[in-house]
């Protein structure tokens, strides 16, 4: 037995399981019997309801939102079901439509259809509709909805027939009724063919839009059909709606000039002038349409050209992970470093316009918090004692560093360990001993800052790094690896340390210093922290 009718098959499918699709997820839901929706036909209608407003707000270019489905539920809910629903409920019947019913709680929708030429069931994709970000007022951001062209193809094969012959019988329609002079049924066919072009056009819009996200999901087949029923429309229909729009204006003409010289109008001519108007305006309105679509069809295309290209290209370059496809295999094995050049070298072809001092990446680096003077500037006998002066004020400040980090480090000595808060007991009732520890709050808050970033100072770490590092002789700025080093090989208790661990004490007691001064001679009161210095020998 031939079974060739039984021919796209899939494609028939894909119409069945759009409404296979909403009576699954409409159906045995107990949410309509809340709403007062006791049977299954009065739910069915008020969906298909919902798609229909939808795709009119997306066929006048209006945002769809929420608060529009809810308002419109609600009018046809007063004039035609007459549930006792307040807004609020419709609101909620509105959400539970658009993203229960239509969107399936934003899960994929997929219908299996029998494809009798491959012999398998097949996965076929449904989507009813979408949404966009909208700002209304250029202030309030809201979602706008709208339907796809699984949401189009619903609703339309309700009425309508098969696309590519649409817009020929709705066009022939529309010409006989003009011929017949029914003026009235001619705008009704002049809306209809325009809603069809904004269809195609809005179509062409949604398929420009999924071919940026990924090209290969939007297959040849799909952009020859498309590009076949653009090519049909444009040609088909251009010339004639130019012709109708010029026979429309004539006949315009000849009852305004009847009108004006012949005899006044009767109330039928009347509303004929009146649904001529109509008409020609509709006809401008899709001769514009069409120009659209004519300039989105060239920009599909390039679109699609360009984003197969980009994809052609992107597939040539040879892109490798640093983490898995070297540093892995270094550390797995290290005589790969061997062949480390091979990745390194294409990396410097670029020639090197300046010299890099590589003893500056070594040394402690501060912020800079003033411009030095150049070593051959020339400077009078006054600079040159301001610059002394100065010497000497950061070589006391940097002794008071000193001395300060040796109070800690000699209270820690004594028992190996010991806590700020002891600290503070031990120095309370001597005021010489609490100057030389905190001698300002910012210096002693610079030594707990950079001691709690250390944590873990290894004595003979710092003495071997010291050694191979190139450091500038004369440096005065504070920095707690030299200071400790420096303490450590001049003072006799400190000489044997091996390790310094300083370690946040959590807990809810803070520490109280009153009367401490600061570096503008303001006496302040610093409330902080526990903290546990631990040494070991």
């Amino acid at each position: 037995m031939k079974v060739d009718f039984l021919k796209n098959f899939d494609i028939r499918m894909k119409k069945v399981g759009a409404y296979a699709l909403i009576c699954k997820n409409s159906m045995f839901k107990n949410t309509w019997k809340n709403y007062g929706f006791d049977e299954s036909y009065e739910y069915i209608n008020l969906i298909f309801s919902v798609m229909l407003y939808i795709m009119e707000q997306s066929l006048k270019d209006e945002y769809c939102t929420i608060d529009s489905i809810s308002g419109f539920i609600d009018d046809i809910n007063m004039r035609y079901f007459k549930k006792s629903l307040s807004f609020e409920q419709c609101r909620e019947l509105g959400e539970f439509i658009v993203n229960t019913v239509l969107c399936d709680e934003g899960r994929a929708m997929y219908f299996k259809g029998f494809n009798f030429e491959d012999e398998e069931y097949k996965d076929i994709y449904i989507s009813f509709v979408g949404n966009k970000i909208v700002y209304i007022d250029d202030a309030v951001r809201r979602t706008s909805y709208y339907l796809t062209d699984d949401g189009y193809s619903l609703i339309l094969s309700t009425l309508e027939i098969e696309n590519n012959m649409k817009l020929t019988i709705q066009e022939m329609i529309f010409k006989l009724h003009i011929d017949k002079a029914s003026y009235d049924k001619a705008v009704d066919d002049m809306k209809n063919i325009f809603n069809l072009l904004r269809i195609q056009l809005q179509k062409m819009q949604e398929a420009i839009r999924r071919i940026r996200q990924n090209a290969l999901n939007y297959s040849a087949k799909e952009y020859r059909k498309l590009l076949e029923e653009n090519m049909s429309s444009l040609n088909e229909t251009r010339t004639k709606f130019n012709d109708y729009r010029k026979m429309v204006n004539d006949r315009i003409i000849e009852l305004k000039e009847q009108d004006i010289n012949v005899k006044k109008l009767d109330k039928k001519e009347l509303e004929n002038l009146k649904f001529l108007g109509i008409i020609e305006k509709y006809l401008g309105r899709a001769i514009e349409e069409q120009q659209k679509i004519l300039n989105t069809h060239f920009d599909f295309k390039s679109i699609y050209s360009k984003e197969l290209e980009e994809m052609t290209s992107m597939s040539i370059i040879k892109r490798f992970n640093i983490n898995t496809d070297i540093y892995d295999k270094v550390i797995e094995n290290s005589s790969n470093l061997e062949n480390i050049d091979y990745i390194l070298t294409p990396l410097y072809r670029a020639p090197i316009n300046k010299f890099y001092n590589i003893n500056k990446c070594l040394q402690y680096q501060k912020t800079i918090k003033a411009k030095e003077l150049e070593a051959d500037e020339e400077i009078s006998f006054e600079e040159a004692t301001w610059l002394k002066e100065k010497e000497e004020k950061e070589r006391l400040k940097l002794k008071k560093y000193e001395d300060s980090i040796k109070i800690i480090l000699n209270y820690a000595c004594e028992k190996n360990e010991i806590s700020l808060k002891k600290i503070s007991h031990k120095i309370k009732e001597n005021d010489d001993l609490r100057q030389v520890l905190i001698p300002t709050v910012e210096i002693f808050r610079e030594i707990i800052i950079e001691m709690l970033k250390c944590k873990d100072i290894d004595i003979e770490e710092l003495k071997k790094e010291k050694e191979s590092v190139i450091t500038e002789k004369g440096q005065l700025q504070f920095q707690l690896n030299e200071t400790i080093l420096k303490l450590v090989s001049e003072s006799i208790e400190l000489s044997n340390l091996k390790h310094i661990y300083i370690s946040k004490i959590f807990n809810n007691e803070k520490i109280r210093f009153n009367g401490l001064k600061s570096e503008n001679g303001i006496v302040k009161t610093v409330i902080c922290s526990d903290v546990l210095f631990k040494i070991e020998r």
